[in-house]
């Protein structure tokens, strides 16, 4: 296996992206609790599993409008379908995290090929993208929504090593969930976790290659060859 992949995938929501703007206007929803957040985010992720395994896909945002109606409403609170969606609206210009565009300078400079590998649909991801000012520094954006399967189902992670015409094993995937570590690994890529606070990896799966602090640091190690 060569010391650094020719080609590296990015998860791009909390791995590239900052959450905060959307988690605020979703805490705000649900009546200022904070600590429900991340029930919806983990529904969120349930929920896409859920289409997945029942082979009926539905597009990320609908489903993160439609788990945030099942969160309101457990904890007696009332949202409309279009009250949902207009609450989700910041995910589609969240600012990248500061370490990001440093990062993918450094990768792009030194030759890496750059994708996007995100659950996010086609039109959320070329928004978030353009927004957020990372577009220029990836080759395509790739979205699970031309699988039909959310990450972290294998086909996911096979379907994108065919789309840039490259064998898992030369591939990296680098994403701040350890989920998607775990897939992306278990598919035969190599796979690196930044590590964002609150973040951390599935212990019954491999370690990664590399766990960093910022994408600034696995670009140094990647462009100097060491995983050290």
């Amino acid at each position: 296996m060569p010391t650094s992949p020719s080609v590296i995938f990015f998860d791009v929501n909390e791995t590239l992206l900052d959450l905060q703007p959307v988690k605020k206007s979703v805490a705000r929803a649900l009546g200022g609790r904070e600590e429900l957040v991340s029930v919806w985010f983990t529904t969120l992720l349930q929920y896409s599993l859920v289409a997945t395994v029942g082979d009926h896909y539905t597009d990320f945002g609908s489903i993160g409008a439609a788990t945030l109606r099942m969160v309101a409403r457990q904890n007696g609170m009332d949202l409309s379908e279009a009250e949902a969606k207009e609450v989700l609206k910041p995910i589609r210009s969240l600012p990248p995290h500061a370490d990001v565009s440093d990062g993918l300078h450094r990768l792009k400079e030194s030759g890496f090929r750059l994708f996007t590998l995100t659950n996010s649909a086609t039109g959320a991801l070329n928004d978030q993208m353009t927004n957020s000012g990372l577009k220029p520094f990836f080759e395509d954006l790739y979205s699970v929504e031309s699988v039909g399967r959310f990450k972290p189902h294998r086909d996911v992670y096979a379907w994108a090593s065919e789309q840039v015409g490259e064998a898992p094993e030369n591939c990296m995937l680098v994403a701040a969930h350890g989920w998607d570590i775990a897939g992306a690994g278990w598919a035969g890529m190599r796979t690196a976790f930044i590590e964002r606070p609150g973040q951390t990896l599935y212990p019954l799966a491999e370690r990664p290659d590399y766990s960093v602090p910022t994408l600034i640091e696995l670009a140094k190690r990647l462009v100097a060859g060491t995983n050290d």
